[in-house]
């Protein structure tokens, strides 16, 4: 049973090494630090100080680090392309290590459909208009990969979506995500320790 948690599925692309490709999704930049839009950066970022690493310099327009999480390795990745062209990094971090396409890749975001700090896991489905899905759907040919999915919340209407992912958030609200953020990052260690499914009945319920 592979990383998806379902027979037939297999974890990753024999030539890799690596059991997950986690990328965790935001803009690069100060001025987007601490965002709603960056909470997948930060899930990442979180990853790695937990075992012991931090993101550094990679060459495929991402900040990467290799961690072992209990007995699987996994890369860490935050793309450095801005949202709308994570997909590029994507692909290239895929061929790079050396995975079967999407096989292990789980993206960590914002979603503007779910309450602030809630944190629902899922396999493939729609984009929710989330242009760094959009990209790394349209550069892989597929969009059945796992998600990690960090709730933001909606702006009180559609033209004000921008400006709700992008800047500061108020304090209370950000004591939210930061909680949120550790609970992603349970999530994405439950997912490679347990697999999808058995995360997915975990932390949907939460």
């Amino acid at each position: 049973m592979g990383l998806l948690g379902r027979s037939g599925d297999s974890t990753r692309a024999k030539s890799s090494p690596f059991d997950a490709l986690v990328i965790g999704l935001g803009n690069p930049g100060k001025q987007y630090a601490r965002t709603r839009h960056n909470v997948g950066e930060e899930t990442v970022v979180e990853l790695a100080r937990r075992h012991g690493d931090s993101l550094k310099s990679g060459r495929d327009n991402a900040l990467v680090s290799e961690v072992r999480i209990g007995d699987k390795r996994a890369v860490l990745a935050f793309p450095t392309t801005f949202m709308n062209e994570s997909g590029q990094a994507v692909r290239k971090l895929i061929k790079r290590y050396g995975f079967a396409g999407h096989e292990g890749l789980i993206v960590v975001q914002d979603e503007l459909d779910l309450p602030p700090g809630t944190v629902r896991l899922k396999v493939g489905g729609g984009l929710g208009g989330h242009n760094g899905l959009r990209s790394i759907t349209s550069h892989l040919g597929t969009q059945d990969y796992i998600r990690v999915r960090i709730g933001v919340g909606k702006p009180a209407n559609k033209e004000q979506g921008a400006d709700h992912v992008l800047k500061k958030v108020p304090t209370a609200e950000r004591q939210l995500l930061d909680v949120a953020v550790n609970v992603a990052a349970d999530a994405v260690e439950a997912i490679m320790s347990t697999g999808i499914d058995a995360a997915m009945n975990k932390f949907n319920s939460l």
